[in-house]
Parts: C-alpha cells; sequence; structure tokens
C-alpha cells in the first residue's frame, strides 16, 4: 500500500503500489528486481514541455538501458489519454532532430492521485490536480538515491539525470565520490580519512594514483566500471 501520508526520503524504500500503464499493469518494485529506476511525473498529456521531455526520455531509453536502468513516467491522465499523445508524438511531433520517436517505458495512469501523492508529486501550491516535474532515482533494491524537482514550466535535464546514476553508480562501485560537473574521465574523491593517523599518512605517504591537495581532498583517477 502507498502512503499518503509523506513522500520518501532519500536512503528510504521506495513505497510500493500498483498500477495500470500504457504497457499493461505493473507491479513496483518486484517488477523491477535488480534494476535501477527513474520514476517521474509530468503534469499533463498534450502539453508542450511533457511532450519535449518525453521525445527525449525516449530517444535515450537504449542508453539508460545499458547503465541497466528502466524509466517509468506518470501523470494524472488515463491510460486512454496517455495512449493518444504517444501516439500523436509518434505520428506527427518533430523536435530537435528527433522524429517517429516510439515511447515504449510503461508510463502511469493514476486518475486517483494515489501514486502522486505517495510519491511527493502533487503540491498544492502549484496546482491540486496536476503533478509537478518530479525525479526519483531508485537503486537495485528500490532504494531512494536521489530526488530531482522542476516547476510546471521548465523542462528537465535529461543528460544531467544520465549523469547523476552514472556517478552514483560509481560511488557504489568504487567507494568513491564525484566532483562539481564531474564527468565519465574525470577525476573522483577519495573520501575523507576517519582518524588523524591516515589524515597523517595521506599527506605524508600518497598513494602513487593520487593527487593530494589537502588531508581531507584527495583525488584520483576516475576508475573503470560503470559507464
Amino acid at each position: 500500500m502507498c502512503n499518503e501520508n509523506r513522500m520518501p526520503l532519500i536512503g528510504e524504500k521506495a513505497p510500493s503500489f500498483v498500477a495500470e500503464t500504457t504497457q499493461g499493469p505493473i507491479n513496483f518494485p518486484e517488477d523491477f528486481k535488480g534494476k535501477w529506476v527513474i520514476f517521474f511525473s509530468h503534469p499533463a498529456d498534450f502539453t508542450p514541455v511533457c511532450t519535449t521531455e518525453f521525445m527525449t526520455f525516449a530517444a535515450m531509453q537504449p542508453e539508460f538501458e545499458k547503465l541497466n536502468c528502466k524509466l517509468l513516467g506518470l501523470s494524472i491522465d488515463s491510460t486512454y489519454s496517455h495512449i493518444a499523445w504517444l501516439r500523436t508524438i509518434k505520428e506527427k511531433i518533430q523536435y530537435k532532430g528527433m522524429k517517429d520517436i516510439e515511447v515504449n517505458f510503461p508510463v502511469i495512469s493514476d486518475l486517483t492521485m494515489e501514486v502522486s501523492k505517495a510519491f511527493g508529486m502533487l503540491q498544492p501550491a502549484a496546482s491540486s490536480t496536476q503533478a509537478v516535474r518530479a525525479v526519483f532515482i531508485m537503486d537495485p533494491k528500490a532504494v531512494v538515491r536521489a530526488i530531482l524537482y522542476y516547476p510546471l514550466s521548465n523542462g528537465r535535464n535529461m543528460d544531467e539525470v544520465k549523469r547523476l546514476l552514472i556517478a552514483m553508480q560509481h560511488s557504489d562501485e568504487h567507494g568513491i565520490a564525484t566532483p562539481a560537473n564531474w564527468q565519465i574521465g574525470d577525476d573522483v574523491i577519495v573520501p575523507p580519512p576517519g582518524s588523524c593517523g591516515t589524515a597523517k599518512d595521506r599527506v605524508e605517504k600518497p598513494a602513487a594514483d593520487t593527487k593530494v591537495l589537502d588531508w581531507f581532498m584527495v583525488l584520483k583517477k576516475c576508475p573503470h566500471g560503470a559507464n
């Protein structure tokens, strides 16, 4: 059952739910076991900003699939409305060189607003009947790892969503952190030392593959792995 009292926070298990989608019924998180999930809401079908977002996500879907990540959309519209809108996108809309774009990731029909409320996608000061542009990134254990919110009027940057996903996968796999504006190939950050002795050793006896800027600021080459 969805919890309508509060949205899930980073580090918490995402709410479970069953929903109707454009790809048939889904059971979350059971149907997504072992996968990262990018779950995003949009205000309404047949709206221009949402159209550009869905086209971009759909065009990038193979890139996310390579990262072991599934896409999952939602709005407070019916499945029939979703289908009609997605058919229109494929048949009529051209944008930034994209055309004949088929959206084949699931789009949830949330007419009861149950899922939207469970994930805090409804913000009454913005709209009581439309979900804002929320993005939840969940890891293969259905734990919320990142939350992004955009206003109704402004589209999301899907390249940033992908960059963040890759950064988190690198952090999980290699036990590192990533600096501001990090991209694949850039140096990564070695986590700060947990003791005075370790801090001293890092400065006085630095590892060959590290760049020591100070005891708390140590960089090293980007490890291979998620990409």
